[in-house]
């Protein structure tokens, strides 16, 4: 079975982890994914993630995070760019989800980064999801 957006499995799958209250998450491996793992671990959405080889295109297993009482971090986990409607933003048009306590995950000529490292690199791109 082949996945059209892989970026939008990846969420799919952490929103439903989270739901579970599991402890990580398997899901592809592609460089654009590896982008938004990486934004998320940076903003302290999730505890890690680590690239397992499987012989084929592999696998990102990202363990999640929780509160000290077990409570979710991750609230809602939504993408907002689709295959069939691109969403492109300017830095100045860049959404602030939950005015600045989210983030959006954004890809740009500069490579997957946060809402706030775009305004502060001044560069604006794809908005490919908003955590909040």
């Amino acid at each position: 079975m082949s996945q059209q957006d892989l970026t939008s499995d990846l969420l799919t799958r952490i929103r439903n982890a989270v739901r579970n209250k599991s402890k990580s998450v398997k899901c592809l491996n592609n460089k654009l994914n590896r982008g938004v793992c990486q934004v998320l671990q940076d903003e302290g959405y999730v505890s890690s993630f680590q690239v397992l080889d499987d012989g084929r295109q592999g696998m990102i297993n990202v363990t999640l995070k929780y509160g000290p009482r077990g409570e979710q971090i991750i609230n809602t986990i939504s993408t907002v760019s689709k295959p069939g409607c691109r969403v492109y933003s300017k830095m100045a048009d860049l959404p602030r989800p939950l005015q600045g306590l989210g983030i959006a995950i954004v890809s740009t000529s500069h490579g997957v980064m946060s809402d706030r490292r775009c305004r502060k690199e001044n560069v604006g791109g794809e908005v490919v999801a908003v955590v909040t």
